[in-house]
């Protein structure tokens, strides 16, 4: 560690030496008694910025492709299919844009570098060049954003009639996910309901909410549509389900959605990637406090049959805790009970 520190201290010293001498170098030159060295340092700089675009630029042509596996996960929705084209568009263009500006920034100081014979050439206004280099830019820019805002306006829009529903609430630090048991409605709530025993903050009063149930991890078919519907209880979360390519902010007091069809199951994703460890996950994705690193809820992706048995193992919450229901009106009650012995 010791030694550490003292090479540290050893570069910033040369570091600090080097600084002072190019400081005494550029007062020299600033005041003119000294053609020669200006000359000099204007070559160097000029050599050092080709070879630091050469070196560095197939630095990063190298690392991006030997780490391209790492950051680019593999798909498992439909969406997802849609959000990576859009993707590599945009890198597309922006990427080409990007190289031929830093190749033109770093060979330009190369090649008009400082030179006593050349002279200035004064170039005032161009009325072809501003338009082209307006007009191209905001064409091609609209255009990516207009395909961006219709899959964006795809994935928040209303969800398939057919589409399973599952209700993702985020509090610190965790996840809340409650489903609408087999009639795929789920029951009203209301914040002020939230205690130690309801909290989703459910509404029992709304007899949409007797089949309703949580469970530990989210568990969806593949091959059929699923909407998210999101929301938070305390402060500002976000829903990532990053192989699904999906992203959505929990928002308090304000609902959001998205829906998506998942394509491979955990097993076929398992298989893929050679992983039998391998799971779909839900992140928070928004810095909410001290326990945010926590917020990880597990996605099973299962067969359409294999989900509708599961589904039709579930326990509702009234059946798991009777006293949910226990202060409702006698007509209401009575629905519950028949309710909780048609779910036993």
């Amino acid at each position: 560690m010791y030694g550490f520190l003292i090479a540290i201290g050893i570069l910033l010293l040369l570091s600090i030496v080097w600084m002072v001498y190019r400081i005494q170098t550029l007062v020299t030159v600033v005041k003119g008694s000294d053609k020669k060295i200006a000359s000099g340092s204007n070559k160097v700089n000029a050599f050092l910025f080709v070879a630091f675009m050469v070196v560095f630029g197939a630095l990063m042509t190298w690392y991006s492709i030997k780490e391209f596996d790492n950051y680019q996960l593999p798909i498992g929705s439909e969406h997802g299919v849609i959000t990576d084209r859009l993707f590599w568009i945009t890198m597309a263009v922006t990427g080409v844009v990007f190289i031929i500006t830093h190749i033109l920034l770093f060979w330009f100081p190369y090649k008009y570098q400082y030179d006593e014979k050349r002279k200035a050439a004064f170039f005032p206004h161009n009325n072809r060049l501003e338009v082209i280099w307006t007009v191209v830019p905001a064409v091609v820019l609209a255009l990516l954003v207009i395909s961006g805002w219709k899959a964006w306006s795809d994935i928040t829009g209303p969800a398939p009639e057919n589409a399973h529903v599952v209700e993702i609430m985020g509090y610190q630090f965790a996840w809340e996910v409650r489903y609408p048991g087999m009639d795929n409605v789920l029951g009203e709530y209301d914040y002020r309901l939230i205690n130690a025993t309801n909290v989703s903050g459910v509404d029992f009063s709304d007899k949409n909410s007797f089949d309703d149930f949580n469970t530990p991890i989210v568990v969806i078919p593949k091959g059929e549509p699923v909407i998210f519907k999101i929301r938070a209880r305390d402060v500002l979360h976000s829903v990532f389900a990053p192989h699904m390519r999906l992203k959505m902010d929990a928002v308090p007091g304000m609902p959001t959605r998205f829906w998506f069809t998942a394509t491979k199951t955990t097993e076929e994703m398992r298989a893929e990637l050679n992983d039998p460890e391998f799971e779909y996950e839900i992140a928070c994705t928004e810095v909410c406090g001290r326990g945010h690193f926590s917020m990880r809820k597990v996605i099973t992706v299962v067969e359409p049959a294999e989900y509708k048995k599961w589904l039709a193992e579930q326990k509702p919450y009234i059946v798991n805790n009777p006293s949910l229901v226990a202060d409702l009106p006698t007509e209401l009650k009575e629905l519950a009970e028949i309710s909780i012995s048609e779910n036993k």
